[in-house]
Protein backbone atom coordinates (compact mmCIF):
# COMPACT_ATOMS: atom_id res chain seq x y z
CA UNK A 1 0.00 0.00 0.00
CA UNK A 2 1.33 3.43 -0.92
CA UNK A 3 0.09 6.94 -0.08
CA UNK A 4 0.67 10.15 -2.01
CA UNK A 5 -0.10 13.82 -1.58
CA UNK A 6 -1.21 15.40 -4.85
CA UNK A 7 -1.21 19.13 -5.53
CA UNK A 8 -2.68 20.69 -8.67
CA UNK A 9 -2.87 24.22 -10.04
CA UNK A 10 -4.71 25.10 -13.24
CA UNK A 11 -7.03 27.67 -14.81
CA UNK A 12 -10.41 27.46 -13.10
CA UNK A 13 -12.64 25.45 -15.44
CA UNK A 14 -15.62 23.15 -15.11
CA UNK A 15 -14.72 19.45 -15.00
CA UNK A 16 -11.20 19.63 -13.57
CA UNK A 17 -11.98 17.76 -10.36
CA UNK A 18 -14.15 15.21 -12.16
CA UNK A 19 -11.36 14.40 -14.63
CA UNK A 20 -8.81 13.89 -11.85
CA UNK A 21 -11.06 11.74 -9.68
CA UNK A 22 -12.08 9.63 -12.68
CA UNK A 23 -8.45 8.82 -13.46
CA UNK A 24 -7.80 8.00 -9.81
CA UNK A 25 -10.88 5.77 -9.70
CA UNK A 26 -9.68 3.85 -12.74
CA UNK A 27 -6.32 3.37 -11.01
CA UNK A 28 -8.02 1.96 -7.92
CA UNK A 29 -6.92 4.88 -5.76
CA UNK A 30 -8.75 5.56 -2.50
CA UNK A 31 -9.10 9.33 -1.95
CA UNK A 32 -8.63 9.84 1.80
CA UNK A 33 -8.54 13.66 1.79
CA UNK A 34 -9.58 16.23 -0.80
CA UNK A 35 -9.75 20.03 -0.72
CA UNK A 36 -10.04 22.65 -3.42
CA UNK A 37 -10.14 26.41 -3.83
CA UNK A 38 -10.98 28.61 -6.78
CA UNK A 39 -9.29 32.02 -6.57
CA UNK A 40 -11.58 34.63 -8.13
CA UNK A 41 -8.75 37.16 -8.27
CA UNK A 42 -6.32 35.07 -10.32
CA UNK A 43 -8.77 32.70 -11.99
CA UNK A 44 -6.71 29.74 -10.74
CA UNK A 45 -8.00 26.50 -9.23
CA UNK A 46 -6.04 24.74 -6.46
CA UNK A 47 -6.46 21.12 -5.38
CA UNK A 48 -4.81 19.02 -2.69
CA UNK A 49 -5.52 15.30 -2.28
CA UNK A 50 -4.19 12.44 -0.19
CA UNK A 51 -4.66 9.14 -2.01
CA UNK A 52 -4.00 5.54 -1.06
CA UNK A 53 -3.28 2.71 -3.49
CA UNK A 54 -3.49 -0.89 -2.36
CA UNK A 55 -0.76 -2.06 -4.73
CA UNK A 56 2.77 -0.69 -4.85
CA UNK A 57 2.84 2.30 -7.16
CA UNK A 58 5.65 4.75 -7.90
CA UNK A 59 5.26 8.50 -8.34
CA UNK A 60 6.03 8.19 -12.03
CA UNK A 61 3.38 5.50 -12.45
CA UNK A 62 0.74 7.62 -10.71
CA UNK A 63 1.66 10.66 -12.78
CA UNK A 64 1.36 8.58 -15.93
CA UNK A 65 -2.15 7.55 -14.87
CA UNK A 66 -3.06 11.22 -14.40
CA UNK A 67 -1.39 12.41 -17.62
CA UNK A 68 -4.59 12.63 -19.74
CA UNK A 69 -6.19 14.95 -17.17
CA UNK A 70 -2.94 16.93 -16.83
CA UNK A 71 -2.84 17.56 -20.57
CA UNK A 72 -6.56 18.27 -20.93
CA UNK A 73 -6.66 20.95 -18.23
CA UNK A 74 -3.04 22.26 -18.35
CA UNK A 75 -2.46 21.10 -14.80
CA UNK A 76 0.65 21.92 -12.83
CA UNK A 77 0.94 18.75 -10.77
CA UNK A 78 3.16 17.76 -7.85
CA UNK A 79 3.12 14.22 -6.47
CA UNK A 80 4.78 13.50 -3.10
CA UNK A 81 5.31 10.04 -1.65
CA UNK A 82 4.14 10.31 1.97
CA UNK A 83 6.39 7.46 3.07
CA UNK A 84 9.36 9.75 2.43
CA UNK A 85 9.67 12.34 5.18
CA UNK A 86 10.92 15.81 4.20
CA UNK A 87 14.45 16.52 5.41
CA UNK A 88 14.63 19.66 7.55
CA UNK A 89 17.56 21.77 8.75
CA UNK A 90 16.89 24.20 11.61
CA UNK A 91 18.82 27.45 12.05
CA UNK A 92 18.78 29.18 15.45
CA UNK A 93 20.66 31.92 17.30
CA UNK A 94 20.19 32.48 21.05
CA UNK A 95 16.40 32.30 21.52
CA UNK A 96 15.42 28.64 21.73
CA UNK A 97 11.63 28.60 22.22
CA UNK A 98 10.83 27.84 18.57
CA UNK A 99 13.64 25.28 18.30
CA UNK A 100 12.47 23.42 21.39
CA UNK A 101 8.85 23.30 20.17
CA UNK A 102 9.96 21.82 16.85
CA UNK A 103 12.24 19.27 18.50
CA UNK A 104 9.54 18.19 20.96
CA UNK A 105 6.99 17.70 18.17
CA UNK A 106 9.56 15.78 16.13
CA UNK A 107 10.46 13.50 19.06
CA UNK A 108 6.76 12.87 19.78
CA UNK A 109 6.14 11.95 16.14
CA UNK A 110 3.66 14.73 15.39
CA UNK A 111 6.06 16.48 12.98
CA UNK A 112 6.26 14.31 9.86
CA UNK A 113 9.87 15.10 9.01
CA UNK A 114 13.49 14.10 9.53
CA UNK A 115 15.60 16.79 11.22
CA UNK A 116 19.03 16.43 9.65
CA UNK A 117 20.87 19.02 11.74
CA UNK A 118 20.81 22.26 13.69
CA UNK A 119 23.01 25.16 12.57
CA UNK A 120 23.77 28.27 14.58
CA UNK A 121 26.00 31.30 14.73
CA UNK A 122 26.26 30.63 18.48
CA UNK A 123 27.01 27.53 20.58
CA UNK A 124 24.10 28.10 22.98
CA UNK A 125 22.05 25.06 21.89
CA UNK A 126 24.82 22.57 21.21
CA UNK A 127 23.94 20.62 24.37
CA UNK A 128 20.24 20.56 23.47
CA UNK A 129 21.08 19.16 20.04
CA UNK A 130 23.27 16.52 21.70
CA UNK A 131 20.40 15.54 24.03
CA UNK A 132 18.18 14.98 20.99
CA UNK A 133 21.05 13.19 19.16
CA UNK A 134 20.89 15.67 16.28
CA UNK A 135 24.11 16.93 14.63
CA UNK A 136 24.94 20.52 15.63
CA UNK A 137 27.05 22.84 13.47
CA UNK A 138 28.46 26.03 14.95
CA UNK A 139 28.93 28.41 12.03
CA UNK A 140 29.94 31.83 13.35
CA UNK A 141 30.40 34.85 11.11
CA UNK A 142 34.16 35.38 11.19
CA UNK A 143 35.66 38.81 10.49
CA UNK A 144 32.36 40.00 9.10
CA UNK A 145 32.51 37.44 6.27
CA UNK A 146 28.80 36.67 6.13
CA UNK A 147 28.97 35.34 2.57
CA UNK A 148 31.34 32.55 3.62
CA UNK A 149 29.11 31.60 6.54
CA UNK A 150 26.03 31.46 4.31
CA UNK A 151 27.88 29.31 1.80
CA UNK A 152 28.77 26.92 4.64
CA UNK A 153 25.07 26.61 5.52
CA UNK A 154 24.11 26.01 1.89
CA UNK A 155 26.90 23.45 1.49
CA UNK A 156 25.65 21.52 4.53
CA UNK A 157 22.09 21.68 3.23
CA UNK A 158 23.21 20.29 -0.11
CA UNK A 159 25.26 17.50 1.49
CA UNK A 160 22.35 16.52 3.72
CA UNK A 161 19.82 16.73 0.85
CA UNK A 162 17.73 19.18 2.86
CA UNK A 163 14.22 19.90 1.59
CA UNK A 164 13.42 22.76 3.98
CA UNK A 165 15.45 25.29 5.98
CA UNK A 166 13.62 26.57 9.06
CA UNK A 167 14.72 29.84 10.63
CA UNK A 168 13.72 29.23 14.25
CA UNK A 169 14.54 32.71 15.54
CA UNK A 170 17.76 32.80 13.55
CA UNK A 171 18.68 36.42 14.14
CA UNK A 172 20.58 37.09 10.93
CA UNK A 173 19.24 38.77 7.81
CA UNK A 174 19.91 36.48 4.87
CA UNK A 175 21.60 38.02 1.85
CA UNK A 176 19.56 38.44 -1.34
CA UNK A 177 21.74 35.77 -2.93
CA UNK A 178 20.94 33.21 -0.24
CA UNK A 179 17.25 34.18 -0.22
CA UNK A 180 17.11 33.52 -3.96
CA UNK A 181 18.66 30.07 -3.50
CA UNK A 182 16.26 28.95 -0.76
CA UNK A 183 13.09 30.61 -2.05
CA UNK A 184 10.09 28.35 -1.53
CA UNK A 185 12.25 26.08 0.65
CA UNK A 186 12.81 28.28 3.71
CA UNK A 187 10.35 29.32 6.44
CA UNK A 188 10.90 32.21 8.86
CA UNK A 189 9.07 33.32 12.01
CA UNK A 190 8.81 36.80 13.49
CA UNK A 191 6.56 38.89 15.67
CA UNK A 192 3.72 40.60 13.84
CA UNK A 193 4.51 44.14 14.99
CA UNK A 194 6.43 44.72 11.76
CA UNK A 195 6.85 47.18 10.20
CA UNK A 196 5.79 49.22 13.24
CA UNK A 197 8.40 48.15 15.80
CA UNK A 198 11.66 47.19 14.13
CA UNK A 199 15.00 46.38 15.69
CA UNK A 200 15.82 45.50 19.28
CA UNK A 201 13.29 44.94 22.09
CA UNK A 202 10.14 45.10 19.91
CA UNK A 203 7.88 43.94 22.76
CA UNK A 204 9.14 46.75 24.96
CA UNK A 205 8.50 49.21 22.11
CA UNK A 206 4.98 47.81 21.76
CA UNK A 207 4.35 48.06 25.51
CA UNK A 208 5.41 51.70 25.46
CA UNK A 209 2.81 52.35 22.77
CA UNK A 210 0.02 50.51 24.61
CA UNK A 211 -0.37 47.67 22.12
CA UNK A 212 -3.28 45.34 22.97
CA UNK A 213 -2.64 42.47 20.51
CA UNK A 214 0.51 40.37 20.18
CA UNK A 215 0.96 38.29 17.06
CA UNK A 216 3.37 36.09 15.13
CA UNK A 217 3.80 35.40 11.41
CA UNK A 218 5.38 32.41 9.67
CA UNK A 219 6.20 32.94 6.01
CA UNK A 220 8.38 31.75 3.17
CA UNK A 221 11.62 33.66 2.81
CA UNK A 222 12.06 35.86 -0.25
CA UNK A 223 14.45 38.63 -1.20
CA UNK A 224 11.88 41.10 0.22
CA UNK A 225 12.73 41.16 3.93
CA UNK A 226 9.91 39.71 6.08
CA UNK A 227 7.43 40.09 3.19
CA UNK A 228 7.32 36.55 1.78
CA UNK A 229 4.11 34.55 1.28
CA UNK A 230 2.43 34.07 4.66
CA UNK A 231 1.67 30.51 5.78
CA UNK A 232 0.27 31.02 9.29
CA UNK A 233 -0.43 33.76 11.82
CA UNK A 234 -1.93 34.00 15.29
CA UNK A 235 -2.66 36.67 17.90
CA UNK A 236 -3.00 36.94 21.67
CA UNK A 237 -4.70 39.78 23.54
CA UNK A 238 -2.90 41.70 26.30
CA UNK A 239 -4.00 44.56 28.55
CA UNK A 240 -2.58 47.71 30.10
CA UNK A 241 -1.56 45.55 33.07
CA UNK A 242 0.63 43.19 31.01
CA UNK A 243 4.29 43.93 31.68
CA UNK A 244 6.92 44.02 28.92
CA UNK A 245 8.40 40.79 30.30
CA UNK A 246 5.00 39.08 30.22
CA UNK A 247 4.51 40.30 26.66
CA UNK A 248 7.83 38.75 25.67
CA UNK A 249 6.76 35.40 27.15
CA UNK A 250 3.36 35.50 25.44
CA UNK A 251 5.08 36.42 22.19
CA UNK A 252 7.48 33.51 22.47
CA UNK A 253 4.63 31.04 23.03
CA UNK A 254 2.80 32.44 20.00
CA UNK A 255 5.88 32.39 17.77
CA UNK A 256 6.67 28.78 18.67
CA UNK A 257 3.16 27.47 17.98
CA UNK A 258 2.77 29.43 14.74
CA UNK A 259 6.10 28.23 13.37
CA UNK A 260 5.35 24.61 14.27
CA UNK A 261 2.02 24.70 12.43
CA UNK A 262 3.61 26.26 9.35
CA UNK A 263 6.41 23.67 9.25
CA UNK A 264 3.96 20.79 9.80
CA UNK A 265 1.69 21.97 6.99
CA UNK A 266 4.64 22.36 4.64
CA UNK A 267 5.94 18.89 5.56
CA UNK A 268 2.50 17.40 4.91
CA UNK A 269 2.32 19.12 1.49
CA UNK A 270 -0.66 21.25 2.51
CA UNK A 271 0.75 24.58 1.30
CA UNK A 272 0.60 25.77 -2.31
CA UNK A 273 2.14 29.03 -3.45
CA UNK A 274 -0.28 31.45 -5.09
CA UNK A 275 1.91 34.33 -6.27
CA UNK A 276 2.67 36.50 -3.23
CA UNK A 277 0.20 34.49 -1.12
CA UNK A 278 -0.38 30.86 -0.18
CA UNK A 279 -3.27 28.44 -0.28
CA UNK A 280 -3.17 26.31 2.89
CA UNK A 281 -5.33 23.19 3.08
CA UNK A 282 -4.90 22.64 6.82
Amino acid sequence: MTEFALQFICPDRIGVLAAITQRLLEAGADIREAAQFGDPETGLFFIRMRVRLQRATSKSQLMAILQPAIEQFSLQAICSDLSQKPRIMIAVSQHGHCLQQLLHAWRQGSLHADITSIVSNHETYASLAEWYAIPFHHLPIRDGNKAAQEQAILKLADEQKVDLLVLARYMQILSPQMCAQVQGKCINIHHSFLPGFKGARPYHQAHARGVKIIGATAHYVTTDLDEGPIIEQDVRRVTHATSPEEMVEIGRETEASVLLRAVKWHAEHRVILNGSKTVVFA
